[in-house]
């Protein structure tokens, strides 16, 4: 994200940082208060949906220092992504794929509910993505 400060351009750098197994277990209600254990389902059936390479496993869990949360599944085995609703095919990281799922979650979720915090978290999830090796490839996925 980009602010104008004077004549300076200043760009807000967002870092992920993996969650330890001591922290994993007040992530989700941090985050998502109940919804937690809805949106952590539902990503893994959206990224089964978006990949059939996909066939359950570990995932690790990211915390922003903008405060917004990912999860991505655990490997370094590629993904192939289609997005039927948008024409979007492609391999990403387990990591990028982790955080197409999860952002059409938060999407999702968002119109659902009382989603404010799906909103935030879409936000936030989204101002880290620009600063994210694939982020073309997440945004055309997300497009």
């Amino acid at each position: 994200m980009d602010c104008s400060n004077g004549n300076a351009v200043v760009e807000r750098v967002v870092r992920a940082q993996r969650v330890g197994e001591a922290g994993r277990i007040d992530c989700l209600p941090r985050h998502f208060g109940v919804m937690g254990i809805v949106a952590e389902h539902a990503t893994y059936g959206t990224l089964a949906r978006l990949s059939e390479n996909y066939r359950g496993g570990y995932w690790h869990y990211y915390e922003l220092d903008n405060g917004g949360f990912y999860m991505a599944p655990d490997g370094d085995k590629p993904y192939l992504m289609i997005v039927e609703g948008n024409g979007y095919e492609g391999i990403v990281s387990p990591d990028a794929a982790g955080i197409i799922a999860c952002a059409m979650v938060y999407s999702h979720l968002s119109f659902r509910w009382d989603g404010a915090q799906f909103v935030r978290a879409f936000h936030q999830l989204r101002e880290f993505i620009f600063m994210h090796g694939e982020h073309t490839d997440i945004l055309q996925a997300l497009d």
